[in-house]
């Protein structure tokens, strides 16, 4: 099982909290993908550039160009006008190649969905004529529920797309987990459980509690016989409750410690084309 270390890069407020995750990383040498909306790079170009241009470590994907949904959520709201649909998934790929001079070859839209991009042939033309090769848009459980649930990269050959690959997420979205965003846990869960060792009775309160989460979570996974795992986090959110970021330090011990392979999401996508594709499960 792999695990792939992702950030959505989302807000102004990330870039402290980048600072800080880019040391941990760099002290267990382990990569990860950074989804940036285009966007923040207005303001904060120059101190991106600096922290991620030359990094070895960090993958560059896009977080679309102005953070909006592209599909109605059933928690998060409706989607945004098709006429912006174009600049989120083409533009934002355009400016943060030009702007960090390396390609861009996935696509993470604003908050994710409970099935991905399945349904949405005019997102998947734009995708993939945008010439992303992954989109990471599966990041919900069944009906917009959390936590999403176990389920393997698969490609979106049945909407007549065979060259885009899906690489799902797992587990809490951490904003969620902590409560950054003020909602409780229980209107998020299905009832029962499809996976009751990621049932949460109450929030996070201590970077260690959510590093005991992240640490079961991993381990469900391979008992699952998951082939990857990776999770939703937010650098704004992570340096709000744990400007240490003792979480990841735990988090990255304890994947070494199972000897999970660690790599990032354009790597991935290299393994999975190498074989055959996952059927999706429906």
């Amino acid at each position: 099982m792999h695990f792939l270390p992702a950030y959505d890069v989302e807000l102004p407020g990330c870039l402290a909290g980048i600072r800080r995750i880019i040391e941990v990383h760099r002290r267990h040498g382990i990569p990860a993908t950074f989804f940036v909306v285009a966007g923040l790079l207005d303001e904060q170009g120059d101190s991106y550039r600096e922290l991620l241009e030359d990094l070895p470590l960090a993958e560059i994907a896009s977080h679309g160009l102005a953070h909006i949904l592209l599909r109605d959520h059933a928690v998060c709201g409706p989607a945004a006008p098709a006429d912006r649909h174009g600049p989120e998934i083409l533009e934002s790929k355009r400016r943060l190649e030009e702007a960090f001079g390396r390609q861009v070859q996935g696509f993470r839209p604003s908050t994710g969905f409970s099935t991905g991009m399945r349904g949405a042939p005019e997102l998947l033309r734009l995708c993939a004529a945008a010439g992303y090769r992954y989109l990471s848009s599966l990041l919900w459980g069944p009906q917009d529920s959390m936590p999403a649930l176990f389920a393997p990269a698969f490609t979106y050959a049945e909407d007549g797309f065979p060259q885009l690959w899906e690489i799902p997420s797992s587990g809490w979205h951490d904003n969620l987990l902590k409560g950054s965003m003020e909602w409780g846990p229980t209107r998020l869960q299905l009832f029962p459980a499809p996976v009751p060792a990621l049932v949460l009775t109450e929030l996070m309160k201590t970077p260690e509690e959510e590093a005991a989460y992240n640490c079961t979570l991993l381990q469900a996974a391979l008992a699952a016989g998951a082939r990857h795992v990776t999770l939703v986090w937010h650098p704004w959110s992570l340096h709000r409750f744990d400007p240490e970021m003792h979480m990841l330090e735990l988090t990255f011990r304890h994947a070494r410690d199972l000897g999970l392979p660690v790599t990032t999401f354009s790597h991935y996508t290299e393994l999975l084309a190498a074989q055959p594709p996952a059927v999706p499960e429906v």
